[in-house]
């Protein structure tokens, strides 16, 4: 039987060199800036960095990592949404400003789908499921039959509203029928520390930051988001396997640049950090950080954006998420 593939799936199996037509003449002349929107230490800035040395070695050209952070990553791709569209800015981030800040933010100040060049979709992530220990879910069956049995009692944390972390869980809750109470907070440093201190039971983490307290006990992993067993956590059981068919909510990081950037140059930085991010240096890396290599053609991206939007405008539009 032929499982079925995500466009994610699809695009990073479909990724290859491209054809480019005559690069920008004198390009590129000075430093290049990876704008990151997000505080050094985030996960976008470690994966940024994972690349931005070998892109400057490749370009013969320093690549230079910008911290930009604000408004959960929008002020960041903001500001290379208005940039000069002349090749000496990229945009590093992952879905949110790409995706579900457009639905739910009502002055965003840019359009990504006309202000933004798609480059390439660089790694992947599975969100994976927490509770608090004391809850006594072993299983995800388990805390399905728990949240029910108390129904509204039960509170779960989320890094904002529209988070990937709080539609990934309000996707869950209607799927599964359940009634959990919504507390968001700045960033899972902090869903964590809620956690072992009982204020919220559940929520959806990035691995990175929660493998260490499920490894040591003090917090129970019940499933992953990927369609099948991710390649960074494959231990843990994905929602697919546990009875929920096709339940997808991974996490991913791309490379964006201004609108009007040429064509040539945009095609050079994306078939550059192809090589890159296939390398097995680097896959082994982001393998380390618990994020998948990806890899893809600039239309592969622009195919996923488009395709998330979608999905995730039916799941904010269904829990009735309001837009700030």
């Amino acid at each position: 039987m032929v499982q079925r593939r995500t466009l994610v799936q699809a695009a990073i199996a479909g990724a290859g060199s491209l054809a480019l037509p005559a690069l920008a003449q004198g390009w590129p002349s000075r430093p290049i800036k990876l704008v990151v929107p997000f505080p050094p230490s985030s996960s976008p800035d470690i994966i940024a960095r994972l690349v931005a040395e070998p892109l400057g070695q490749a370009l013969k050209e320093t690549v230079i990592v910008d911290n930009r952070p604000g408004a959960g990553g929008n002020v960041g791709t903001g500001a290379v949404a208005r940039a000069e569209p002349d090749g000496y800015t990229f945009l590093f981030t992952i879905q949110g400003p790409l995706v579900t800040a457009p639905l739910l933010s009502k002055n965003l100040g840019y359009d990504p789908a006309k202000d933004l060049a798609p480059v390439t979709l660089v790694a992947t992530s599975p969100n994976v499921l927490v509770v608090d220990p004391k809850v006594g879910a072993n299983t995800l069956a388990d805390f399905v039959r728990i949240a029910k049995e108390k129904k509204g009692e039960l509170n779960y944390g989320s890094v904002g509203n529209g988070s990937a972390s709080h539609l990934a869980m309000e996707l869950f809750k209607t799927r599964a029928g359940v009634d959990l109470v919504h507390v968001p907070y700045q960033g899972f440093p902090q869903i964590v520390n809620a956690i072992l201190a009982g204020q919220v039971q559940a929520g959806f983490m990035v691995p990175g930051i929660a493998i260490g307290q499920i490894r040591a006990g003090k917090l129970k992993a019940l499933g992953v988001t990927t369609l099948g067993r991710s390649a960074s956590l494959p231990e843990f059981p994905s929602f697919v396997e546990q009875g929920y068919a096709d339940f997808e909510a991974i996490s991913w990081q791309a490379v964006l640049a201004p609108a009007a950037t040429p064509k040539a140059i945009v095609e050079r930085v994306a078939n550059e950090l192809i090589r890159i991010i296939k390398s097995n240096d680097v896959r082994a890396k982001m393998l380390g950080q618990y994020f998948s290599a990806a890899g893809t053609a600039p239309e592969a991206l622009a195919g996923l954006m488009k395709t998330e939007r979608e999905r995730w405008a039916k799941v904010i539009k269904a829990a009735g998420v309001k837009p700030e």
